[in-house]
């Protein structure tokens, strides 16, 4: 059973924003790809044959992108578990409320669970302002070899415009520039910030143009957009790691076994400091009387919340920020252990760092391992570029 046949494509273009992630990554051609086709189906090879067609299923949907990153974490979770000497069960009956988790983990006469889920929040998916697929499609398309475009949506219209209207009239105003022009007027401190309007069927849409610079002009390049707020992909805020624990935490009931909640977090700018807030609380400064201060944790974390009941249940969250196939080999697992006393503590892997609350304060623990040597690939994988510039 494989997921991607050994084909000849021809289309090594970009991921449009309108095409399904199952799409693009039977489509995109290139030895980059075909380097990231070939490990999927290898991996997919190693999961269990009763759990292959599923897992199928959700890399090939092409109705549901977010089906696709969560089959590609946890393909990618199951090989470093297999990579890091475990022996693992899938969707085992487990806990007090006979449901099954997604893996059973044994390593070393020690066993533990493990539940993935991957979480973002696509900032698009929820502005009434943003741009229509089809619209940063159609803006991408325009030829524009001489600037980039920062987009800005002023007003959005219920209908669907004309991309025909839209390409012509950016194509026309995009002619007319100058970029060194635009540079010399920008040296001297009098910037012409060169603005396009486009207004038709309730829509109006801003583009300015940036020039790129002199080495890269006139080449092909891979987009027109250079900035767009709507797509700057995902929340970073920490309830998307709390909302996932605590999701995840109390599916299972009692398991009388360490229980590790594996979070793909996915984020545009994703920082620790976030997952500490959500996971042990606030760090915050207390003001004392002849101006001394201190440090307190408040209790507003997943773990540290008043509200906490059954929450010891969860030993360890696993947050790997922005899991991909162009991360799996550079991105480190990072393993936060709960402060309750009555946690049943988790084993660690050679590749996972640790974090762990002491008192009001974290302390961090680097991995023993770096984390390509789970997954039985090179630190710099795939090899060569996605998308390589095509000069004629």
């Amino acid at each position: 059973m494989v997921v991607y046949t050994n084909r000849n494509r021809t289309d090594p273009s970009p991921r449009r924003a309108s095409e399904p992630e199952a799409e693009f990554y039977e489509r995109v051609a290139g030895p980059y790809w075909d380097q990231v086709r070939e490990v999927i189906n290898e991996w997919v090879s190693h999961f269990p044959e009763h759990s292959r067609s599923g897992l199928l299923s959700r890399l090939l949907d092409r109705n549901s992108d977010a089906n696709v990153y969560s089959a590609l974490w946890e393909l990618y979770l199951h090989e470093m578990l297999l990579g890091s000497g475990c022996t693992v069960q899938v969707e085992q009956s487990l806990g007090s409320r006979g449901k099954s988790p997604d893996f059973l983990v044994t390593r070393d006469d020690r066993q533990f669970v493990i539940e993935a889920i991957w979480t973002a929040q696509r900032i698009g998916d929820m502005t009434s302002g943003a741009l229509t697929p089809s619209l940063i499609d159609a803006i991408e398309s325009v030829p524009s070899p001489n600037f980039y475009l920062a987009v800005s949506v002023n007003q959005a219209g219920s209908a669907a415009p004309s991309q025909k209207r839209l390409k012509a009239g950016l194509i026309r105003w995009l002619a007319a520039l100058d970029p060194d022009r635009f540079l010399a007027d920008r040296d001297r401190h009098d910037m012409p910030l060169s603005a396009h309007v486009w207004r038709e069927a309730g829509w109006s849409v801003s583009s300015r143009a940036i020039p790129r610079s002199i080495e890269n002009r006139g080449l092909p390049s891979n987009g027109t957009i250079g900035f767009y707020p709507a797509l700057a992909w995902f929340d970073s805020g920490s309830s998307l790691v709390f909302d996932a624990v605590r999701k995840k935490g109390k599916k299972y009931g009692d398991l009388s076994l360490p229980f590790v909640v594996a979070v793909g977090n996915a984020s545009g700018f994703p920082e620790e400091r976030d997952t500490e807030r959500s996971l042990y609380g606030n760090l915050v400064e207390r003001d004392h009387a002849g101006g001394a201060s201190t440090l307190y944790r408040r209790a507003d974390g997943y773990w540290t919340t008043a509200h906490a009941q059954g929450r010891e249940r969860v030993s360890g969250v696993l947050i790997v920020d922005n899991p991909a196939p162009w991360t799996w080999t550079i991105n480190t697992p990072v393993l936060w252990r709960s402060p309750n006393p009555n946690s049943i503590e988790a084993p660690t892997l050679p590749t996972w760092a640790t974090v762990r609350l002491v008192g009001d304060q974290v302390e961090r623990q680097p991995p023993a391992a770096p984390g390509h040597t789970a997954v039985g690939l090179a630190e710099q994988w795939p090899l060569g570029d996605a998308f390589p510039r095509q000069v004629d």
